[in-house]
């Protein structure tokens, strides 16, 4: 309930912010059916369908985030780290360069994530079982293989697309388009987790143990495989490759709520929206009128905690 309100209150601010500021009381009566003209466009036009786009995203991000995390039994799982990211954004910019748009791009992006979750499983696990620094840096290797792969693309591209595909890269939401279909998605897959919270919390503690109290471990395990790879690509068609989100937002919810999967998983929906809506809304005044890529900020904020969770792992 303190999320949901949170949310809200995080929506109704980030409307309100920007190069031309509005108050609380014009943003609340455009919302319910007043206000100027030119309020309206700009609001229920403009900043409306970004704010919930990004809201969408970092739901989607974070979701993920903590079913990798279930998954692997790793605090420092993360879509970004492990490279389905990468592999989602190499995927939707060979569907760009092809001429392709919409589904056909997120169907690409969902490709590329899945062949990333694949590659990094199969090569971290080998021919015995994987541990979490086997899993780390195979994550990081396959990630920095999908930046040079990325690099290529960029380098073979037209000019004219380069400096747009560049900015959607770092994470930007000025061209997320209807917010509909990810928070769509994000909703369905809340729902579809929320009755499976008892065999997650079961597979945390390993799938030895979860395979004895009677989970079905091996296609729950495939499950999350694709939930995982369906939403970092929607995440990343619809904004691009943002990091981090993933990694910083289950961690903290776990400090505060502990280790229930029923509890945490629509948690997570509900902060890692928050979380990129104010980053988001951060990146929208930080250099007004001029506006940075959302990425930028949640690598600000998610380096640090990345190092810390590293240290802590020692």
């Amino acid at each position: 309930m303190a999320l949901g309100g949170l949310g809200l209150l995080c929506i109704a601010l980030s409307v309100s912010i920007g190069s031309a500021s509005l108050s609380l009381t014009d943003t609340l009566a455009v919302l319910t059916g007043s206000g100027t003209p030119l309020q309206q466009t700009l609001i229920l036009e403009l900043r409306l369908p970004r704010t919930l786009s990004a809201f969408a995203t970092g739901g989607l991000l974070a979701v993920a985030g903590a079913l990798m995390q279930v998954l692997l039994r790793n605090p420092l799982a993360d879509p970004y780290i492990l490279g389905l990211s990468g592999g989602a954004a190499v995927g939707a910019l060979l569907a760009m360069l092809a001429g392709f748009a919409g589904v056909l791009v997120s169907g690409s992006a969902f490709a590329g994530a899945m062949l990333a979750t694949l590659l990094v499983f199969g090569l971290a696990h080998g021919t015995g079982s994987w541990t979490p620094s086997r899993l780390l840096l195979t994550g990081v290797v396959v990630a920095a293989g999908w930046g040079a792969i990325i690099t290529l693309i960029l380098a073979m591209s037209p000019a004219r697309q380069l400096p747009g595909m560049l900015y959607w890269l770092m994470g930007d939401l000025s061209h997320a388009g209807s917010p509909g279909a990810g928070l769509g998605l994000l909703a369905l897959v809340c729902a579809l987790v929320f009755p499976l919270g008892r065999s997650l919390n079961v597979l945390a503690r390993g799938p030895l143990q979860a395979a004895a109290l009677g989970v079905s471990v091996r296609p729950l395990e495939w499950l999350i495989y694709v939930l995982a790879s369906v939403l970092t690509a929607a995440a990343v068609s619809m904004a691009g490759s943002i990091g981090f989100v993933g990694l910083v937002v289950p961690h903290m919810l776990r400090l505060v709520l502990g280790n229930d999967q029923r509890l945490i998983l629509p948690a997570c929906a509900l902060a890692g929206g928050c979380l990129l809506v104010l980053a988001d809304s951060l990146a929208r005044v930080v250099i007004a009128p001029e506006q940075l890529p959302v990425g930028v900020i949640t690598a600000l904020l998610g380096v640090p905690t990345f190092l810390y969770l590293l240290y802590r792992s020692r």
